[in-house]
């Protein structure tokens, strides 16, 4: 595939003259449009504009490189365009940028079109090809431009990357977080500044397509020294002992020389790996708290995701296999082929919480905060305390996250207090100190939390009951709001067994513990539908991963599986927790104000038949759900596409 493959001649538009950055992208979002290459030209748009909010993608030399890969675009493509006046895209060398080339990427199709933008990346780094694409005169001449220089750049030979003895030797890796641009572009610099010292060098670039010309044990053994310049994880671990300089792609591109100079002065700090994951994430120094915290949870976050939708899709079809007449109590588990397809789901959703734990652990302290994490999120599911058994109070995926954050900082301390031992007990730190300790200690963190959610949860059942004998339509608020709280945890826990408890002083002539059962149902239901709705109404606020996941929330909403909506939540809390309390404490106050009644604890729609009053039941859970998708459309960030 050449460059001019993803780039049409209707695709090139020269001697515009944006106003400003806005116009220049509306001018490239519109040929884009025009040669075919969108399905949603608003949302690629917002996409382009949500990159851009992130940093500036003009890179310096006159040069921008607007990106996006999003599921707006249906095939892969490029535009261009040349402003010989200069507008202003906020560049990071200042100067007004003139020469344009807008990347379109289809979300989770294939990257073969990934190779030829690196290739167009590296041919921008000449200064003298870029000036004659700004001073052509066709879009012919612009094309024909493009297809000299990378003809001539497939001819040339590659530098070799093997080691002189005349010379210093050093390796590098680049990455931004889209790997289509900068990743490619920072590379072409770096090569560029070592050839001119006189340097051989060798660069990893880890792109959308995954890592290429991947540097080697052997390789990093003989460099003199290595240059990070990344925006995003890469691996690090394997640069223990070497003398290596952090930078960002925007200080490789501007600054090149600097970098090598700094990597072969002998004067460049000693990288010492400390464990804390193997793909470390301090590449950029200013990086703050909160961000760190952050990957390490989506480490587990995305970990955790296969096995709520695996196990939460066969529990979905236990409900449906399965025959609710023969006992209301035990739906799901009547007959023995939904049994046998809850039992495997329920297996599945069993390793959610160790699951997110564990991975939230590891991302922190490597492999040995692994086990310490998985056991930390057990015993969070578990609720074990310091009690005999029988006292036990799961503290859920809230009691999760402690346990993941704590276990990874537990193994990092363990670590420090042994880093005194004899050489000769290294090999069994890995195998004996770490998980030893470790778990001991989560063991008892973990005792001493769930205790303190199980007085929680008698405290909050107090207050239930208490507030039973006043207004209805609050008391469906709350229990609807507590229900999409902690998804399994104190709050939504209290709410679920209150309301099984209430079955049991209903009647007939007092239908209240049916009507609170009804409410409690609808607002379980709530999150995981409004999650979905969300996904598809507003994409820019969720990742690719999360848009394609998002919908099985449906199935799992509609079946009374709350879980679902967990790893949305866990991601981001402090937004998506709000937003789905308000929708849920709605669908459950309108569930009570419209007498709806349920005489089953569980089943989701499967047990609809037997709803009083269903078609307002299904008025409150459609006006709950689509009251926090709404507001996490609102209050949800966008994200980088």
């Amino acid at each position: 595939m050449k460059i001019t493959d993803l780039l049409k001649k209707d695709g090139v538009s020269l001697n515009e003259s944006p106003a400003d950055q806005n116009a220049a992208i509306d001018i490239m979002v519109a040929l884009h449009d025009k040669v075919g290459n969108l399905n949603d030209k608003a949302e690629f748009k917002k996409a382009i504009e949500a990159r851009e909010a992130k940093g500036s993608t003009a890179v310096g030399m006159g040069i921008a490189v607007p990106h996006a890969k999003t599921a707006a675009v249906n095939k892969p493509g490029l535009v261009a365009i040349t402003v010989p006046s200069g507008v202003d895209y906020k560049s990071l060398d200042k100067n007004p940028s003139k020469l344009f080339f807008m990347i379109a990427a289809p979300d989770g199709a294939a990257d073969t079109h990934l190779e030829v933008l690196s290739k167009l990346m590296t041919m921008l780094m000449d200064q003298s090809f870029s000036n004659s694409l700004i001073e052509a005169k066709t879009a012919d001449e612009f094309l024909k431009l493009i297809d000299e220089q990378e003809a001539a750049k497939d001819k040339k030979a590659p530098a070799s990357a093997a080691p002189s003895k005349s010379a210093s030797y050093i390796v590098g890796v680049t990455a931004c977080p889209t790997g289509i641009a900068h990743t490619y572009m920072a590379a072409e610099a770096l090569e560029q500044a070592a050839s001119n010292q006189g340097i051989s060098i060798k660069v990893e670039t880890d792109g959308s397509g995954g890592a290429k010309n991947v540097l080697t044990a052997e390789e990093i053994k003989k460099a003199d020294a290595v240059i990070i310049a990344a925006d995003k994880n890469v691996e690090m671990a394997r640069f223990d002992g070497k003398k290596l300089i952090k930078a960002s792609t925007a200080d490789a591109i501007h600054g090149a020389a600097d970098l090598v100079s700094k990597a072969t002065d002998g004067n460049a700090p000693v990288y010492r790996h400390q464990g804390g994951a193997s793909t470390e994430d301090s590449y950029v120094d200013n990086e703050s708290v909160g961000r760190k915290a952050y990957k390490h949870l989506m480490n587990g976050v995305s970990h955790m995701l296969p096995f709520v939708i695996g196990g939460g899709i066969l529990i979905a079809i236990a409900f449906l296999l399965d025959d609710y007449s023969i006992d209301p109590s035990n739906f799901g588990s009547n007959t023995p082929i939904a049994a046998w397809f809850k039992s495997i789901g329920g297996t599945a959703f069993g390793f959610m919480l160790p699951i997110l734990a564990g991975f939230i652990a590891q991302s922190i302290a490597d492999r040995p905060g692994l086990a310490v994490g998985f056991v930390g999120g057990a015993l969070a599911a578990s609720g074990a305390t310091f009690a005999a058994p029988g006292g036990d109070i799961p503290s859920a995926f809230l009691g999760a996250l402690v346990a993941g954050f704590a276990a990874g900082y537990i193994v990092l301390g363990i670590r420090k207090l042994t880093d005194g031992l004899p050489a000769a007990l290294e090999g069994i730190k890995p195998v004996l100190i770490y998980p030893l300790c470790g778990i001991l200690v989560i063991g008892l963190v973990m005792c001493a939390i769930n205790p303190i959610v199980g007085a929680l949860n008698a405290w909050i059942t107090g207050v239930l009951n208490g507030m039973s004998s006043g207004s209805i339509v609050i008391l469906g608020a709350i229990l609807g709001a507590m229900m999409a709280t902690d998804m399994g945890g104190p709050l939504n826990k209290a709410a679920y067994v209150f309301g099984t408890a209430a079955l049991a002083t209903a009647s007939q002539s007092d239908p209240t513990g049916w009507m609170i059962m009804a409410a409690v149902m609808v607002g379980g239901m709530t999150p995981p539908i409004a999650i979905a709705l969300a996904t598809i109404f507003f994409k820019n606020k969720f990742t690719p991963a999360e848009r394609k996941s998002g919908p099985v929330n449906f199935i799992m909403g509609l079946c009374f599986i709350t879980e679902g909506a967990i790893p949305f939540a866990a991601a981001d809390p402090l937004h998506v927790i709000p937003s789905l309390m308000v929708g849920s404490g709605v669908a459950g106050a309108l569930s009570m104000a419209f007498k709806c009644t349920l005489m089953a604890p569980h089943g989701g729609i499967f047990v609809f038949p037997v709803v009083g009053n269903v078609a307002m039941y299904l008025v409150a859970l459609l006006a709950g759900s689509v009251i926090s998708c709404f507001l996490l459309g609102v209050l949800k960030k966008n994200v980088e596409q």
